[in-house]
């Protein structure tokens, strides 16, 4: 199965990378997956927002509050202002 390589960066530090089957995300023209293959695009992302990275060991699941999304041949980075856990709590380096 082909993975998407995703990286989820805020303006302080790089909250998560790695591969990912689907990453979810709800930008200003709508919630947006995206899968290997993709085409190319540059995103707002809602603030704040949710965003959903699918991966072999499981699901990991961020609040954004401002930044974008840029999906390239790549490989997906979500870049936010600040992210945090689904709890509210600061999502720190994984």
């Amino acid at each position: 199965m082909a993975e998407l390589r995703v990286e989820v960066v805020s303006v302080e530090e790089k909250i998560w990378s790695g591969q990912a089957s689907i990453l979810i995300a709800r930008t200003t023209e709508g919630e947006l997956a995206v899968l290997p293959g993709h085409t190319p695009l540059l995103g707002e992302l809602v603030d704040p927002g949710e965003v959903r990275v699918r991966t072999a060991e499981g699901e990991h699941q961020w609040t954004v509050h401002g930044g974008f999304l840029s999906v390239t041949g790549d490989g997906v980075s979500v870049l936010a202002e600040t992210v945090s856990t689904a709890d509210g709590a600061p999502a720190g380096q994984y």
